[in-house]
């Protein structure tokens, strides 16, 4: 059986993953305002906001 302590530690994907986050966030801001304008951006915006705050809230 193979020995679990010679494994090489698990690369940090955080900085890969908040970047995409922001340009995945970025494009679909666009889309939404192309198709249904600036009211529907500033909405969807205030409600990524709120999601992220109460995601905050619970991690304590």
């Amino acid at each position: 059986m193979r020995n679990t302590n010679d494994r090489p530690a698990a690369p940090n994907f955080t900085q890969a993953c908040v970047v995409i986050f922001g340009v995945n966030l970025t494009w679909i801001l666009m889309v939404i305002w192309v198709v249904w304008g600036l009211l529907a951006v500033a909405a969807t915006g205030w409600l990524v906001n709120h999601v992220i705050n109460r995601i905050a809230l619970a991690r304590g």
